[in-house]
């Protein structure tokens, strides 16, 4: 039965999440504020070092003036309930023996609902489309002979294009992670 249960959960966290499944795992606070400050960490992180923030955030202070009760309660939640559920649902890779909570890829499925990005995102589709074109301008005017062009190498040119979109891509990557605030977009709306 064990075994059916493990493979029922495998299944489960390599299928896409349902917009109920969203939302059912987003409807806590607590659970809220932990998936931010995954996300925004992107590693592996402490479950302590979860709390403290969550904790923080929660009680509007920082983690070093919390006091152990405030600690605690949120502690003994996110050790029961949430971070458990996100786990189950493949947010979340956790390993209680170590206490280590590593996010998964599956947690950027949260970044529309919980309104990460704070910063205007840049049109990145853009950015690819235009290196995809210019590449290929670059290889149909090396292969028409066009002067100054064709005098680079088909190996110049592959690496060339190779490396451009290696550093678009890691610009991308970089841009992403540092659109990430410090603190859940929630703390910071206003009711006016």
């Amino acid at each position: 039965m064990k075994v059916f249960t493990e493979q029922l959960n495998d299944s489960m966290n390599r299928t896409e999440l349902s917009q109920d499944q969203v939302f059912e795992l987003l409807k806590n606070m607590r659970r809220r504020y932990a998936v931010h400050y995954l996300r925004r960490e992107n590693r592996a992180v402490d479950f302590s070092d979860v709390t403290d923030h969550v904790a923080a955030w929660e009680y509007n202070t920082s983690p070093t003036d919390l006091l152990s009760k405030q600690r605690k309660r949120v502690y003994i939640s996110l050790y029961q309930t949430h971070i458990p559920a996100l786990a189950d649902a493949g947010i979340i890779d956790y390993n209680p023996e170590t206490g280590k909570i590593r996010p998964t890829n599956r947690i950027r499925v949260f970044d529309d609902y919980l309104n990460v990005f704070t910063k205007p995102t840049l049109p990145w589709d853009r950015y690819y489309l235009g290196l995809a074109l210019g590449s290929g301008l670059l290889f149909v005017s090396i292969w028409i002979r066009f002067y100054p062009v064709a005098m680079l190498s088909w190996y110049v040119v592959i690496l060339g294009v190779m490396a451009a979109y290696g550093m678009v891509a890691a610009i991308h990557y970089w841009y992403t992670q540092s659109t990430i605030p410090e603190t859940p977009p929630e703390l910071h709306a206003t009711d006016g």
